[in-house]
């Protein structure tokens, strides 16, 4: 029975890992604890896939989410989550994900989440941190959308901190902060988004990452989505912006296949 007498309103949050781990040819290790979830489905001869998902359904003020990957030594796989992930309004609070990847000799991980949609009013923080030895390869994607479309949705306050930080042999390759506050979202011109309500960073970090440079290039739109890319050092970077998601998706999805030169994961859908 509810007591109406009680004056303690704290509000339930979300806890949740899970982690992941292949090395000799097979899974190492599964641990999956709170709202985190890693499902394995069967691929048939694919390479593994990893499909993350979050049970509470979206992130709030003061939830706690954290996801790892450990690939050992000339291991394969896809790492991906099961639909977009949601950062709702928060009332109390910033939502906190953390993300370690860790890619040991000759390993190679394609990184290919689906889009985090923001609420107005979402609070998230979130951490990314890859180590990978010098001859692994990495295609990195984050997808962001900034509020919900079908739902004529504007943000008008949002915080988000999102650190991307990719190290390769022990040495920075990568360091991408990304922040984002109730005015950025209506900065104009190249220095603000522009218009844009969604955006995506695709990266390749490789020993022949320039080689796909002109590949890619030819493939990138003109129409609909802005897009540009550039190589240099063992790494290749796509950025993506648009005033709606769907183009957005469509053309990282084409330039996903270019750089993995594999089918996109089986649950996302165009």
């Amino acid at each position: 029975m509810l007591d109406a007498t009680t004056t303690d309103c704290r509000l339930q949050r979300t806890r949740g890992r899970a982690d992941v781990g292949f090395a000799k040819g097979r899974l190492t290790h599964l641990h999956q604890e709170g709202a985190a979830k890693a499902m394995l489905p069967r691929m048939h001869g694919r390479w593994p896939e990893i499909v993350f998902l979050n049970t509470a359904g979206g992130i709030t003020g003061g939830d706690r989410l954290a996801y790892s990957v450990a690939l050992g030594e000339g291991m394969q796989a896809v790492a991906t989550t099961q639909t977009a992930e949601r950062g709702y309004k928060s009332t109390t609070g910033t939502g906190r994900v953390q993300v370690h990847l860790s890619l040991g000799a000759g390993a190679e991980l394609h990184w290919l989440p689906q889009e985090l949609i923001l609420f107005d009013q979402a609070a998230l923080d979130r951490d990314i941190t890859v180590e990978m030895a010098t001859d692994a390869r990495l295609v990195f994607l984050e997808t962001l959308v900034l509020g919900r479309a079908a739902m004529g949705e504007h943000l008008g306050r949002v915080h988000l901190t999102d650190q991307r930080s990719i190290r390769r042999g022990g040495r920075p390759v990568m360091l991408e902060p990304l922040r984002l506050r109730p005015a950025d979202l209506t900065r104009p011109g190249t220095a603000g988004l522009n218009g844009a309500t969604a955006l995506a960073s695709l990266t390749l970090i490789a020993p022949d990452a320039e080689d796909h440079l002109e590949r890619l290039r030819r493939i990138l739109p003109n129409t609909d989505v802005s897009a540009a890319a550039s190589a240099w050092g063992g790494r290749l970077t796509a950025r993506f912006m648009a005033e709606d998601a769907f183009p957005l998706r469509r053309a990282v999805a084409e330039a996903v296949q270019i750089l993995t030169n594999q089918p996109l994961p089986r649950v996302w859908q165009l």
